[in-house]
């Protein structure tokens, strides 16, 4: 069956299921945008949700949640035409490490067809899994097991991503617009590499991939959009929108730890939104009472536009570019490494170290936020890359001198992996 006639046709079943439902859908329309974002970022953020790790009940749970919302707003379910939740398995060093190898985790796909191209796509993505109750992917001091809530990191996104699926459904776009809520990301980008390598659909027809991750703490007006350089359209686009209270930071490179960075790897030009890291980032103490939902206002409002005006473009005139190293941008997974968070906005000589990380090896030679990692043995530390090459010959129990600046004094500190 033809993609568009399978649109229609998916549109004819849930003609009768929208009906249904219309009275829940009236009630979200008296919200305020506030208090709509509010009320969908603290149910995901809640305690009962036990921080939505992936291949949980919890996860499911969330899931679910997602789905029932899209089929309210009227969105076409993105799987064997029937299905909002695409399935799929967990697996890897991260998923072992954190008990959840081999366990099933799931992507929510819905998508508001086009009102004149539905086979070309905008793809809309936040992921909604968390960090569970903490464990190897968490920076928490100690080894104290606690609920991370996961609020910024992702129930903003999530939040977000809903409120834009319902904005679309009143009003669809020329292009099909795509609505991807992605599991498995805080345990290596699973779920988003899982949709793009079982996207049934030319790669030519997907426009471009929009990310939202960590939208909920603005900080006077400070807003981070990675990947401008990856299409030829961006800068126009950003130049065109009215910013407000907005103080945006281009940043060209289209890699990074999101789900952007599954569709830059294979050619599609990629937006990520994000408010900026923070001390409660991976953390039990990321929690719903610090979201600032005025700055997901603002940011939402911005995103709208840019899916507005990128809806305007043909597939010819959208030219993909890469902007960023080729070389991967995975951290190593296996417990190898220094254990600090990357400064990834540093555009000095070195590795700049955001936080480090409680009880790891840095932490135990003396490393400090702050510090800029500018050589490890006998090699030279140009950027994070360098620092990735050479984490990759390390060995557990490996003894290095590591160079550091630190208030522009060099240090020698001495690192046991």
């Amino acid at each position: 069956m033809h993609h568009k006639t399978k649109l229609v046709y998916n549109c004819l079943i849930f003609i009768f299921a929208s009906v249904n439902i219309a009275g829940c859908h009236s009630q979200e329309s008296d919200l305020t945008t506030e208090q709509y974002l509010r009320g969908h970022l603290e149910w995901l953020a809640a305690d009962e949700r036990a921080g939505r790790l992936a291949g949980t009940i919890n996860e499911a749970d969330a899931a679910n949640y997602i789905s029932d919302r899209f089929l309210q707003y009227g969105l076409l379910p993105m799987v064997d035409r029937m299905r909002y939740i695409q399935l799929f398995e967990l697996n890897g060093p991260i998923p072992q490490l954190m008990g959840v190898d081999g366990h099933i985790s799931r992507n929510v796909i819905g998508a508001v067809p086009g009102s004149e191209y539905p086979d070309r796509y905008i793809i809309v993505g936040a992921h909604f899994d968390g960090q569970g109750w903490g464990g190897l992917i968490s920076l928490e001091s100690g080894n104290v097991s606690d609920i991370h809530n996961s609020a910024d990191d992702n129930a903003s996104g999530t939040a977000g991503l809903l409120w834009l699926a319902k904005q679309i459904a009143e009003n669809p776009a020329r292009n099909t617009i795509v609505f991807a809520a992605f599991s498995g990301e805080e345990l290596g980008l699973l779920g988003s590499r899982y949709f793009v390598g079982n996207f049934e659909h030319p790669s030519d027809s997907v426009l471009a991939m929009i990310n939202l991750d960590m939208i909920g703490r603005l900080d006077n007006g400070k807003l981070e959009i990675y990947g401008t350089g990856t299409a030829n359209i961006w800068d126009d686009i950003l130049d065109e929108i009215t910013a407000d209270s907005l103080s945006i930071t281009r940043i060209p490179g289209g890699m990074g730890s999101s789900d952007h960075a599954a569709f830059y790897e294979v050619g599609i030009p990629v937006l990520h939104y994000h408010t900026g890291s923070h001390d409660d980032y991976h953390r039990s103490t990321d929690t719903a009472d610090k979201i600032n939902f005025p700055g997901m206002k603002w940011v939402l409002a911005h995103v709208k536009e840019t899916i507005k005006m990128a809806d305007r473009y043909t597939p010819d005139e959208i030219e993909f570019r890469e902007s960023t190293d080729p070389r991967p941008a995975a951290m190593r997974r296996d417990g190898i490494g220094l254990g600090v968070v990357p400064d990834y906005l540093y555009t000095g000589t070195g590795l700049r170290i955001e936080s480090v990380r409680s009880g790891n090896s840095g932490d135990r030679a003396g490393m400090q936020d702050g510090d800029v990692v500018i050589k490890m043995g006998e090699r030279s530390i140009g950027d994070i890359y360098d620092y990735m090459d050479f984490m990759n010959t390390v060995e557990s129990g490996d003894e290095y001198l590591v160079t550091i600046l630190r208030n522009d004094r060099e240090l020698e500190l001495r690192v046991i992996f």
